[in-house]
């Protein structure tokens, strides 16, 4: 073979097999509470089942109450600045690219506050606000249509005014430990809403800096455990059940483009399911969601919409995985008597979830088809969910064993 052709192969073989760049259990750094004894045990347990080494967990004394929240100088002091330090004292070894983090590290990171020596900015965005807002109501007095353009122009403006005052007073400044945590090595970044995600749809991991995250975590230590064991029970028997994609949600705001787009997404997943696999996809198209008790063998579910009301239509098999596109999700994440749709399906028996502590905006979630492409393609949970989730620095988490990779390709 010629050094051209070689060259060419050897190229081809990096930019089409998942497996060259694959998430190891050498690349993981596991994030522990010491002041905890279960967090430890948990950290240690994974490292045995997955053969990390134990060199690979670092220790942190976050407190021996289970706590769920960090304000934002606790997470600088206690989280980020230790976890740089290991980070950089490894960059001459082997560099890290997974945090794991366990049941006993907090979730969700306060906002910042005010921006300090913008009074000036803050007054002059205020009475801009004014301004516009008396605008808006004596042209919505001469009654013309919503869909006018000098309607739509001073409502734009006005967006952009309110945006500006948020981010002066630290409105939407605070987001979840774990989506911060993936812009650790970043240094200074603007702390307002959020950062675009470098990680999304890149074949190769160019972007050394940021870090993928994820967390075993739930409504006990037992099933934060039970994510390890259902991960590789599901990897080394394969996956046999059915799909329930719950689609049409658009239908109740059809004015709503965002809203069809998602909906596409999710019809696309069931011909994507359809086609692609062995699992038999089941789709509810109205504007409800599937009633309680009629799905058998639960491999995957996706869908939408109900907020903070778990529906428990789902039978789950080891290694399903699923999430369900709604607000606020995981804000209780590790309370048992939730309804929220993370504690309620992890509780339930789903191996693998994905949720927000927070109000994260539709277009923030990872696009139903496109984070179970990843998988279908042959990458691990993890890689799977930064391929596709759009921003970091926000409110997003994802639940579950970072190495889990249901459909391995053979």
């Amino acid at each position: 073979m010629s050094a051209h052709k070689l060259f060419a192969s050897l190229l081809l073989s990096f930019l089409f097999a998942p497996s060259l760049f694959a998430v190891g259990p050498k690349d993981l750094l596991i994030i522990a509470n010491k002041d905890l004894p279960e967090s430890v045990k948990l950290a240690e347990y994974y490292c045995a089942k997955r053969t990390v080494p134990t060199k690979n967990i670092l220790s942190l004394s976050l407190g021996a109450n289970l706590n769920d929240y960090v304000s934002r100088a606790d997470y600088e002091q206690k989280l980020a600045l230790p976890i740089r330090k290991e980070l950089t004292r490894r960059q001459l070894t082997r560099p890290i690219r997974c945090l794991l983090l366990t049941y006993g590290v907090p979730f969700k990171v306060g906002g910042r506050g005010p921006l300090k020596g913008e009074k000036k900015n803050s007054e002059r965005f205020l009475k801009e606000r004014d301004r516009l807002e008396q605008e808006l109501e004596a042209i919505k007095n001469k009654h013309l249509p919503k869909t006018s353009s000098q309607v739509r122009t001073t409502e734009a403006r006005l967006r952009v005014v309110r945006s500006q005052i948020g981010r002066v007073d630290g409105k939407e400044t605070s987001a979840s430990v774990d989506s911060e945590l993936s812009m650790v090595l970043f240094g200074q970044y603007e702390l307002y809403r959020w950062q675009r995600n470098r990680l999304k749809d890149k074949s190769l991991y160019w972007d050394f800096r940021t870090l993928m995250v994820c967390r075993l975590d739930g409504p006990g230590v037992e099933i934060a455990r039970g994510l390890v064991d259902k991960s590789m029970a599901a990897e080394a028997k394969g996956l046999s059940g059915f799909a329930y994609i719950d689609s049409g949600f658009s239908q109740t705001t059809p004015e709503s483009p965002q809203r069809q787009q998602f909906d596409r997404c999710l019809k696309d997943l069931v011909v994507m399911i359809k086609t692609q696999t062995q699992i038999a996809a089941i789709e509810e198209p109205s504007a409800g969601v599937f009633p309680p008790g009629i799905c058998p063998a639960t491999v995957i579910y996706c869908g939408w919409y109900s907020l903070q009301k778990y529906v428990d239509a789902f039978e789950y098999v080891d290694g399903a995985i699923g999430y369900h596109i709604a607000s606020l999700e995981a804000v209780h994440l590790r309370d048992p008597n939730s309804t929220e749709w993370c504690p309620a399906m992890l509780k339930d028996g789903i191996t693998a979830t994905i949720g927000a502590v927070a109000e994260p905006y539709l277009h923030t979630f990872p696009k139903p088809d496109e984070f179970f492409a990843e998988l279908f393609n042959g990458y691990c949970l993890v890689e799977a969910y930064y391929r596709s989730k759009p921003f970091n620095s926000w409110q997003m988490v994802l639940i579950g064993d970072p190495l889990y990779t249901p459909f391995r390709k053979r």
